[in-house]
């Protein structure tokens, strides 16, 4: 248990997530391990590494000296090639050489968490996300590892956890995304609102508001004319919104009304995950 109680949840949905991860690769045939996942360019194994590469920087580890190949299609800028350095470098480990790594980071990170004395604003580096306080990382970190956990899932057809605390936290943070979404990237009109009406185990009904100055709001008050409306269950908006489904993939399950400029311009800028 953290001295710190605002600190607790996002550890408590951090530890629920990653060691379902652990749960899940633990008995991997390799064929299982090169699996392809929804992540763009990353087999299971490359999902792992990620993660296990993200909580030793965490840790304070060095990071590995290691030269990318050139023939990376999915590595497009800096934050991919910093992301892919931990990934590329792991990617001839065996089964249990990535299962051994992982289960020893699980047990250093937990220790680390159990004995931080840091306050909740001590602000921490992201080398993505740059300075932030300590309790928004924490939340970052349990959103990225939900998020690559719902990927393996997928990936190895073992779905669950749609409904756990990390998943809560993730949704969360997706909604608080939507005005800079709406507002800044797909740049709808001001005077404009925009609704997801999403249904499953972390249903939730937003509406967005562009004000006369372009700025973005979000709140559960319902919108009598929108100018789109977007209906879906609560997987398929997560993967929209982690950018693992295009619109053609979820037609089927994603009801979108409206014009279709519109419609097609929030979409185009709806993953908010680097």
């Amino acid at each position: 248990m953290s001295e710190r109680p605002s600190l607790q949840p996002s550890i408590d949905a951090w530890t629920h997530s990653i060691e379902a991860i652990s749960e899940l690769v633990a008995h991997l045939t390799e064929g299982e391990w090169n699996s392809r996942t929804e992540c763009p360019g990353w087999s299971v194994r490359d999902i792992v590494s990620h993660v296990i590469g993200l909580e030793s920087e965490a840790l304070g580890d060095p990071r590995p000296i290691h030269t990318l190949p050139r023939d990376l299609y999915h590595v497009t800028d800096e934050t991919s090639r910093y992301m892919e350095v931990q990934v590329d470098v792991r990617r001839h480990h065996t089964g249990p050489e990535m299962t051994g790594e992982l289960e020893y980071t699980i047990i250093r990170r937990c220790r680390q968490l159990r004995n931080d004395k840091r306050a909740p604003d001590h602000i921490v580096n992201s080398p993505v996300f740059g300075p932030m306080p300590l309790e928004e990382s924490l939340r970052r970190r349990a959103f990225d590892v939900w998020v690559h956990e719902q990927d393996l899932r997928r990936a190895l057809d073992e779905p669950g956890n749609l409904d756990s605390p990390a998943a809560e936290i993730a949704r969360d943070m997706m909604i608080e995304a939507l005005p800079a979404v709406i507002a800044d990237r797909a740049k709808i009109a001001p005077r404009s609102a925009v609704v997801f009406d999403v249904s499953g185990p972390m249903e939730f009904l937003r509406t967005v508001r562009v004000d006369e100055e372009g700025r973005g709001s979000v709140s559960s008050s319902p919108s009598l004319g929108p100018v789109a409306t977007f209906t879906t269950d609560w997987e398929t908006y997560a993967r929209l919104a982690c950018g693992r489904m295009r619109r053609r993939r979820a037609a089927e399950r994603l009801k979108v009304e409206g014009e279709q400029e519109i419609t097609n311009r929030i979409l185009a800028n709806f993953s908010i995950t680097p």
